[in-house]
């Protein structure tokens, strides 16, 4: 006799739906997944279509109640501001899953898929995937509505210096741009002696004048003026203004110290030649290649001015030149330039070729000139010095002649010139031929130091075939090296082409 086994494995039974019929598993509803959708909708209340505020200017979201966030396409930022815009109704079910649908990114839409779960009728929990379609609107927001209204402005820097030279502004110009210090200005102004930056708050102004104080030997002063004030919540309006004064000495200008500055910088001679102006001014001796630097509150403590106005450059040919191969050092001399050499040369007018009248002079350019070579330089013999440290000098203390920079043909230098470098977005002032030579003049002096180039942005042109570092004459150049590109990305380029291009 055989007993019968049951089976361990049961199986749940199944029972009609009481609306369709359908063999279902038991639920405490009675009725299939399809006919409680189409009794019940869970996101009734759930706006499918919403508007989102975006400012074209500064690209950038507004997030009630009056805030202005900065956020990529489909990013967590994006999507918790489009979930903030529907957070009431979604307060009354359960979100179980949030993210972007792809659209196109002109297409001014966002589509955000949510997942999103409720109890209903006698205890049943129905889920449901919907799509919520945000309409994205134009609107400016309110600073960028103050920068389009060009007269909104709650501090301003004035960055004077007081010379006939720009050399120094297009210096600091280049500086600004690498550094992004004009991101926060409303609108910068350039005038006849120098620029104005408008600024819609005191805190920008003020890291603007640190900056200036870090790039450039200056001093400056505040001011602010009383706009409006509200007696009953002890508020008040006020515009400051922030006076900047740049030393008024340039590259290539020739100036006289006092005794007194010029014997605590090792005994160097009073007249010198400013190199190069950065954080300091750097003064190099033409008799000894002995240098200095003098920073911001030097200069104003003792100040001095430029000798000679840069019009007055005159043109010289190299007759005869010899290096000077152990210079004698006074007791207590400072340090000596490595970068040049000095030398004992002969030189003669252009103009003056008819005659033979020659002057006598040491400088600090022997690296560079040969006989027949063709310099620029200041007569001082025979120029009209109103200073009053030259004045007291002993007159055989005053060179005759102070030689400054090799000179080049610049219209061949301005063809091969293969760089470009940008420029600051600023309301301009007529430009006239003296802006453009003085540019030209700023170019040059980039070609020829190295040490001022190296905290300058400098891009390839395009548009210029690449030669070699140096022309038949000798002039130098930027090497491609050092030069960055421009780098343009293409609306034509197909996705992963484009993709490429910004990865590079």
């Amino acid at each position: 006799m055989e007993y019968m086994t049951e089976s361990t494995d049961r199986t749940p039974g199944h029972i009609l739906c009481c609306e369709c019929g359908v063999p279902i598993s038991p639920n405490p509803a009675n009725i299939c997944v399809a006919c409680l959708r189409s009794k019940v909708d869970i996101s009734q209340g759930i706006p499918k279509q919403v508007s989102v505020s975006f400012c074209k200017q500064c690209q950038r979201y507004f997030q009630p109640p009056g805030t202005w966030i900065q956020c990529a396409l489909e990013s967590r930022e994006l999507l918790a501001l489009c979930l903030k815009k529907i957070k009431a109704p979604l307060s009354k079910v359960r979100l179980v899953d949030a993210g972007f649908v792809w659209t196109e990114p002109h297409s001014k839409r966002l589509k955000v898929k949510l997942t999103i779960q409720k109890e209903v009728m006698n205890g049943a929990i129905l889920q449901q995937v919907f799509v919520v379609d945000y309409v994205v609107q134009p609107q400016m927001c309110g600073d960028c509505h103050r920068v389009e209204a060009k007269d909104f402005w709650k501090a301003v820097v004035q960055v004077r210096q007081k010379t006939l030279h720009k050399k120094t502004f297009y210096y600091l110009e280049q500086l600004i741009l690498k550094y992004g210090m004009h991101q926060n200005t409303l609108r910068i102004k350039e005038i006849h002696d120098g620029l104005d930056f408008y600024y819609s708050s005191k805190q920008h102004a003020q890291k603007m004048v640190e900056f200036l104080q870090c790039t450039v030997p200056c001093r400056h002063k505040a001011s602010q003026r009383l706009i409006s004030q509200d007696i009953h919540s002890n508020t008040y309006n006020y515009k400051s203004t922030f006076s900047v004064e740049i030393v008024p000495i340039c590259k290539d200008n020739v100036v006289c110290l006092s005794p007194k500055l010029a014997q605590s910088l090792g005994n160097m001679n009073q007249i010198c030649v400013c190199i190069r102006v950065t954080s300091a001014i750097h003064l190099i001796d033409p008799n000894t290649l002995q240098v200095a630097d003098i920073d911001g509150s030097t200069f104003w403590s003792h100040p001095f001015n430029s000798l000679c106005h840069p019009k007055q450059l005159e043109e010289f040919i190299v007759m005869e030149c010899s290096i000077v191969r152990d210079p004698k050092r006074n007791a207590g001399a400072g340090m000596i330039s490595k970068k040049h050499t000095l030398g004992e040369v002969w030189v003669q007018k252009t103009s003056e070729m008819n005659t033979d009248k020659q002057y006598f002079c040491r400088t600090h350019l022997g690296h560079l000139l040969n006989p027949g070579d063709l310099v620029l330089g200041f007569d001082l013999a025979n120029c009209n010095l109103n200073d009053e440290y030259v004045n007291k000098m002993n007159s055989d203390r005053v060179p005759d002649v102070v030689l400054i920079k090799k000179n080049y043909d610049r219209t061949k230098r301005q063809r091969r010139r293969n760089w470009k470098l940008k420029e600051l977005a600023r309301d301009k002032e007529n430009m006239d031929t003296d802006d453009e030579r003085q540019y030209q003049d700023f170019l040059e002096d980039l070609e020829e130091d190295e040490a001022i180039r190296k905290n300058v942005n400098i891009y390839r042109d395009s548009t210029i075939p690449v030669e070699s570092d140096t022309d038949d004459e000798g002039a130098p150049r930027i090497s491609l090296a050092e030069m960055l590109e421009d780098l343009h990305i293409s609306q034509d380029a197909p996705g992963e082409e484009a993709e490429s291009m910004m990865t590079q």
